[in-house]
């Protein structure tokens, strides 16, 4: 093996781990909540990091009507039939809808938020709620399923009942666990639908301690930010940790509503030292996954 190749390898590594602390592709998922009104200007704050959001609906949240800061992404959750009217509607009052997003986890049932829709109905419905916002400009993303295998079965049966009539822009990515099977997981999607970008819309490593929490956050948002086929992606943990369904640790906000270090570091800011309820361990600015991280860098420069 050459030295240059060594050299070359190795300040990518250091590239890799160091901490980015801003980026451009952050956007949130977030539903506000009416018993804590005080957490929605959170994430509008001058200096929160965000660009873009979505709420699983198809009309923007009120409470973020007055922001210039987050760029609002409509989502096709089921089978309305209203989507197109409520988005046609929108742009026609000067929102700038660029984007949208479609069908939220169909290949999972209601237990875990999924709209457990076949893939047959989800064509028929694409093909007359999203298809003809492409004529507008807007660029569609494709249904967002699980990280399971059953995703990759949905996603083709739903191509395939598309039969060619479904122009879709862009993959959202759902992962739930830790790092290395989410590299493994976008290398996946990467491999199967080479030439589309990503977007990483849900993703946390769940039900695990505050330190693994702390490196997943760390290590994926810099593989992220490394990866120019990843145009957005936003962290599921716009919460407070009492009442978090991955975990205490992997919420932005404590019991209290306070930023956790997730929660500032992924704004743009750094680390407060407030603990989520239920969690214990020091903070972790870059721990473990290193030589993943190495691997995927190299695997994104070829």
């Amino acid at each position: 093996m050459h030295w240059s190749f060594l050299l070359q390898t190795l300040s990518l590594f250091l590239c890799c781990v160091h901490s980015q602390i801003s980026s451009s592709k952050r956007g949130l998922v977030y539903v506000p909540n009416d018993k804590h009104p005080h957490d929605d200007s959170i994430w509008v704050a001058e200096s929160s990091d965000l660009t873009w959001y979505y709420n699983y609906d198809s009309t923007p949240s009120p409470v973020f009507d007055n922001s210039t800061k987050l760029q609002f992404v409509p989502m096709l959750w089921g089978t309305s039939t209203t989507f197109l009217d409520d988005v046609t509607s929108q742009i026609k009052n000067g929102a700038n809808i660029s984007y949208v997003l479609t069908f939220n986890e169909p290949d999972g049932g209601g237990s875990t938020g999924g709209s457990a829709i076949p893939a047959d109905t989800a064509a028929e419905t694409w093909q007359r709620e999203v298809e003809p916002l492409k004529k507008l400009g807007v660029k569609l993303g494709a249904p967002a399923v699980t990280g399971a295998p059953s995703g990759f079965t949905w996603l083709q049966n739903f191509f395939t009942a598309c039969n060619g009539n479904c122009s879709v822009d862009f993959i959202p990515v759902h992962w739930y666990g830790n790092f290395e099977g989410l590299a493994s997981h976008v290398g996946q999607v990467r491999g199967t639908y080479k030439n589309m970008t990503m977007w990483i819309t849900e993703y946390a490593d769940n039900d695990v301690s505050l330190k693994e929490s702390q490196s997943f956050y760390n290590s994926s948002s810099q593989f992220f930010d490394r990866i120019d086929y990843i145009t957005h992606y936003s962290y599921f943990g716009s919460f407070r940790s009492s009442v978090s369904n991955v975990g205490p640790n992997a919420a932005m906000l404590t019991e209290k509503g306070d930023l956790t270090d997730i929660g500032s570091w992924y704004l743009g800011g750094t680390e407060t030292g407030k603990t989520p309820h239920g969690a214990a361990g020091r903070s972790v600015v870059f721990a473990g996954s290193a030589m993943v991280v190495l691997f995927t860098c190299i695997l994104s420069l070829l």
